[in-house]
Parts: C-alpha cells; sequence; structure tokens
C-alpha cells in the first residue's frame, strides 16, 4: 500500500473513531459547538432557536450569526468530514457528523453563509426516529454561551408545539448596568429564569 493510500486509511479510521463519539452525543451539544464557532466568526448577534414539532414530526435546530461568513466554496468543505486543520476548530468534525445523523433520521443539514454577513445553519430530524440523538440540556448550554461571552447578543429561542420561551440578553445586560452575569445573585436568577423557561416549554 503507497503512502497517500496509508495515510487515508489512518484518517479514515480515526474519522470513523470520531463518529461513534459525536453519534451518542446529545443535540445540545452540537449547537455548542455551532455556536462557539459563530463567536470565533466574531458575531455580535447570535440567535438559536429550536423547534419541536410533533404534529409534523419535527425537530429543527437553527443557529444565525451576523459573523464574517464564508465563500461558497468554504461552505462546501465544511460539510466534508475531510476538511481539518487546526485553523478550522471543530467546524471539521462536528457539522460533517451532524449532517450524517441528521440524514440518518430523515432530515438535513443546511447552510447559508454570505462573507462579512454572517451564516445560518439550520438542521432538522424526525423527532420521533430512534436513531435521533436526545436534545440534552439546552437550558445548561444556553447559559454557558451567555456566561462565556457576555458581550454578544444572544436570542435563545425554544418552542414545543406552539409553546414557547424566548430569552434576549441585551435587556438584561442594559439593566445590570455592567455587573458580571457571574456575581452569584445574577448567575442564580439566569440559571433559574433559563431552566425553568426551558422545563415549563417541555411540560406544560
Amino acid at each position: 500500500m503507497g503512502g497517500s493510500a496509508l495515510i487515508n486509511c489512518h484518517r479514515f479510521y480515526a474519522l470513523c473513531r470520531a463518529a461513534k463519539r459525536v453519534s451518542v452525543r446529545e443535540l445540545a451539544l452540537h449547537l455548542l459547538d455551532i455556536a462557539e464557532n459563530s463567536v470565533a466568526a466574531k458575531a455580535q448577534n447570535i440567535t438559536i432557536s429550536v423547534n419541536e414539532d410533533s404534529s409534523a414530526d419535527k425537530l429543527e435546530m437553527c443557529v444565525i450569526d451576523d459573523g464574517i461568513g464564508m465563500d461558497e466554496a468554504t461552505v462546501v468543505r465544511v460539510v466534508d468530514p475531510f476538511y481539518t486543520s487546526r485553523t478550522t476548530r471543530k467546524v471539521g468534525l462536528g457539522l460533517p457528523f451532524l449532517k450524517q445523523a441528521a440524514e440518518a433520521c430523515n432530515g438535513s443539514l443546511q447552510i447559508q453563509s454570505t462573507l462579512r454577513k454572517g451564516t445560518q445553519v439550520k438542521v432538522t430530524f424526525q423527532r420521533s426516529n430512534i436513531d435521533r440523538m436526545p436534545l440534552g440540556d439546552l437550558a445548561g448550554t444556553f447559559l454557558s454561551l451567555l456566561i462565556a461571552n457576555p458581550d454578544i447578543n444572544w436570542d435563545f429561542n425554544y418552542a414545543v408545539d406552539g409553546r414557547e420561551f424566548k430569552f434576549e440578553s441585551l435587556p438584561v445586560t442594559q439593566a445590570l448596568e455592567g455587573i458580571s452575569l457571574t456575581e452569584p445573585s445574577v448567575l442564580t436568577y439566569l440559571r433559574e429564569l433559563i431552566e425553568s423557561g426551558v422545563a415549563e416549554t417541555v411540560f406544560a
């Protein structure tokens, strides 16, 4: 076997092992990966939406940012599992296997991006599909992103069969007038607000 073929075999084996790790992940962690890439793209405004619709048997997740965006060639490459480097962060592995997971559940992953304007990543799953990853700790994901990136304007939306929880960070940070989000009383308030909002949306 030639040297390049051997390297490709090793890369393929590594990707298969990575796929197994990704396959058991929670969807909330994929949202975290996508949002972190929006942060890395210098976005100032990031919207994360999750919509569960049992009548349509669909779960949809969407992340929209106003970061630096990508050209068409890059959009094509970021869903290629072999497109990885030190500069692509988690995009090279996260999006290809999320796309694969969505398509295995009768869904899809779509990326729309424009240079200097921003990016939208939307992924859909058949909600009832036995192979669909669990949603996971959505409230914890929202809170982690907010606390780690307080200078970004976050818009979190979660809907289940018409019930909806919305959280916008800008009014909160403006009201705090410079007080840190990690101040214990503020952090407790935010955690309870987001956790109760998500829980009430699910169980109302």
